[in-house]
């Protein structure tokens, strides 16, 4: 069984047991988070799509821990007028692990 939800303004296919790298969230290490945002549930049963999303789905899943990504270097350059700007970046990001996928 596997579902395909929406988080952060991005798609994710999940299956339970599956680890993601989301769009950081505003939930504590260890607690639950619940994405009622669920466009398409796979089964046993066959598929249900949403238009756009899926009645009454949702998938549950553990909030594992909190991090920031590798750093994305910004190197702005106008030639011949002596303009540089380097600046760093880190994207926050939100490890959680799907517990259910409940259809």
């Amino acid at each position: 069984m596997y579902a395909i939800i929406e988080t952060g303004g991005k798609q994710y296919k999940v299956e339970q047991g599956t680890e993601l790298y989301i769009e950081k969230l505003p939930q504590a290490d260890g607690e639950n988070v619940t994405f009622d945002r669920v466009l398409l549930v796979s089964g046993e049963n066959g598929v249900k799509m949403g238009a756009p999303l899926v009645e009454g789905a949702t998938v549950t899943a553990k909030v594992e821990r909190h991090g920031k990504g590798k750093k994305v270097i910004v190197y702005k350059y106008k030639a011949k007028k002596n303009y540089r700007r380097k600046q760093g970046h880190r994207q926050p990001y939100t490890k959680v692990v799907i517990e259910a996928i409940n259809a």
